[in-house]
């Protein structure tokens, strides 16, 4: 396969000079010597802020390529259902061969990595959670959204016990605290079948656009949205926002404690592994990040304290 060709400033600044001067976003921003262009720290070389107002990102591969004409279509259809901003693109094309860009608005505000969501915020969050899952279904696929099998808990329970007590020697966990989650506890907290709804996927923090108030103003990159266990968007929101707030707004979309714990026990489990892989120098994301979400995820709630989960307990799975 064709190595891809590294975007760089002099690539990016021409293919902006050509989009500004056939779109009509151009009038604010551009001016004699073009918008200032400066890369996206989250995105490295493949994304760009292009002026105050445009965000430019370019596929590094043709599987993201693929993602990203997906997402387009993907973010027409979710606008309609959820309440908080979903990025409009005012451009999009190939910026080389076979690799596409697109040229979106930028949503005001800063990442959840940058400011808490208040209470008020969580009611946004859990407006999206609902809108979520009254996305049809049937649109979704026909769109080319993927159905993803739901994780087993128990198999990730396991991975993270084995790993545990490396971390414990390092100072970085308590491995004793995974003890709370008992194989009976994990079988309990499968995935129900029928329960598969629209996945965002990657609620990260760094794709929760907050205002100063606190309030979740937008949601960014939609191309690793799937069909599946919403229960993987609870967890992503324990890592952005904290366990407590993630299960309040679930809590609020209409979801019962299953699918709230089965969450918050994926982004448990998930930080152990991700900290662990940095002990292995295999992980991307830095130290400092990945310890923040691990207090996040291990925030003690009341939920866990009050509920007893029951085999015939289908009332908790919606």
């Amino acid at each position: 396969m064709t190595q891809a060709p590294t975007p760089t400033a002099d690539t990016v600044r021409r293919l902006v000079r050509t989009l500004l001067k056939e779109s009509a976003a151009g009038a604010q921003d551009a001016d004699t010597a073009g918008p200032a262009l400066r890369p996206v720290a989250e995105g490295g070389e493949h994304t760009w802020w292009v002026g105050a107002r445009l965000v430019l990102r370019l596929a590094p591969d043709r599987e993201a390529a693929l993602r990203r004409r997906r997402e387009l279509r993907l973010r027409d259809l979710v606008r309609a259902h959820v309440p908080v901003a979903v990025p409009t693109s005012v451009a999009h094309g190939e910026w080389t061969p076979g690799l596409t860009y697109t040229l979106d608005t930028k949503v005001p505000g800063v990442t959840a990595e940058e400011h808490d969501v208040s209470a008020v915020g969580e009611a946004d969050l859990a407006g999206l959670l609902t809108g979520l899952r009254e996305v049809p279904a049937r649109q979704a696929e026909t769109l080319g959204v993927p159905r993803a099998p739901a994780r087993s808990l128990e198999a990730l329970r396991r991975m993270a016990v084995s790993v545990a007590g490396r971390l414990d020697d390092a100072d970085e966990f308590d491995a004793t605290r995974l003890s709370q989650l008992t194989p009976a506890a994990a079988a309990q907290l499968a995935a129900q079948p029928g329960t598969a709804v629209l996945v965002h996927h990657a609620l990260r923090g760094e794709h929760l656009v907050v205002s100063a108030d606190g309030r979740v103003r937008g949601v960014l990159d939609w191309t690793e949205a799937v069909l599946g266990d919403p229960a993987e968007d609870i967890a992503g929101l324990a890592l952005a926002v904290g366990s407590g707030a993630a299960v309040r707004a679930a809590t609020l979309a209409g979801y019962g404690a299953r699918p709230c714990l089965r969450g918050l026990w994926l982004a448990r489990c998930d930080t152990v592994l991700r900290l662990a892989e940095h002990l292995d120098g295999r992980a991307a994301t830095p130290l400092p990040l990945l310890r923040i979400r691990l207090r996040r995820a291990w925030e003690a709630i009341l939920l866990e304290r009050v509920t007893e989960l029951r085999e015939s307990g289908r009332e908790d799975d919606h």
